[in-house]
């Protein structure tokens, strides 16, 4: 077990050093406590920095880790003030998962200025879940079974990987496991007009191409799909055709950590018609994770 704030110590200075490369100034007072509140699960956890590219996250800096299938990560958020309930659905949706589905484990997000973000419920791996289930959690956005015929339509209905819960936004990701069908260029042109979105470019609709999941934004104020996103892992992020930008590139040739793992770069497509993407890099990996599963049952 990491022991004393000598250990946290390392991993905030890790995040405050990661951040800086991007120019982004660590808050202390969002970030220690969150890593104070999991102490204990931060030895064995997969430790993650994250980046995006668009306006909208221009300026933070995310950080994820895993937690264990015992402890639930919102009870832990609320108990040492991370975060409190103002009474809307999103905050029931974790205990109402538990309820009604096998969950592996769990993973904590938060920004070094946001502070703490969101939660992924990861479902065993092998053993996906389905939109008509999830759809019945009373917690669930109803965009969810409104669309469940839209899921259906491209195969992804029974192919529910994990959720994440956005408690800062009160969104949802319904994250799926991707056939090379479904990330083929007509299929992704298709999905994205019938959710209202503009045509991806060439450069993304290469990039989808690689992708091994999808996951799709959902919100309790609305009953469309927001957003598809796609999912890509790689060992040289800068070898895709991807536009991350110079602040990134340059993070990806400054970071000292995470040299020797897998790297996740997430694409997507806003209301607005802008493309953006997510780069996902390690400080701290566990072949043995539930997250390791998803990279080996991936596409390369």
């Amino acid at each position: 077990m990491m022991s004393g704030t000598a250990d946290l110590a390392g991993v905030y200075a890790a995040v405050e050093e990661s951040a800086g490369l991007l120019d982004v100034a660590c808050a202390r007072e969002k970030v220690w406590p969150i890593l104070a509140a999991f102490e204990e699960v931060l030895p064995n956890a997969v430790i993650a920095f994250r980046v995006a590219t668009n306006a909208r996250h221009e300026g933070e800096f995310d950080c994820r880790f895993t937690v264990p299938g015992a402890i639930d990560p919102y009870a832990v958020a609320l108990e040492k003030g991370l975060t409190t309930r103002t009474g809307h659905p999103a905050e029931s949706l974790v205990a109402e998962v538990q309820k009604h589905c096998a969950v592996d484990s769990y993973g904590v997000d938060f920004g070094v200025l946001g502070g703490f973000k969101k939660i992924w419920v990861y479902f065993p791996g092998g053993r996906h879940e389905s939109i008509g289930h999830l759809a019945g959690i009373p917690s669930m956005p109803a965009a969810l079974a409104e669309n469940a015929d839209f899921f259906a339509r491209y195969g992804l209905a029974d192919k529910v990987d994990l959720i994440g819960i956005d408690y800062a936004s009160r969104t949802m990701n319904v994250y799926f496991a991707a056939s090379p069908e479904v990330v083929a260029p007509d299929t992704v042109k298709a999905m994205h007009r019938e959710i209202g979105l503009r045509e991806p470019s060439q450069e993304m609709l290469d990039f989808c191409g690689r992708a091994f999941g999808v996951y799709a934004t959902l919100n309790w104020d609305s009953l469309k799909v927001e957003r598809i996103s796609y999912s890509v892992k790689t060992e040289n992020p800068l070898e895709l055709s991807a536009r991350l930008g110079a602040k990134v590139e340059q993070f990806l040739k400054s970071v000292p950590y995470g040299t020797d793992t897998p790297k996740m770069v997430y694409a997507a497509v806003t209301s607005s018609g802008e493309e953006y993407y997510k780069l996902q890099s390690y400080y701290q990996w566990r072949t043995n994770s539930r997250l390791n599963l998803s990279y080996i049952g991936g596409r390369s």
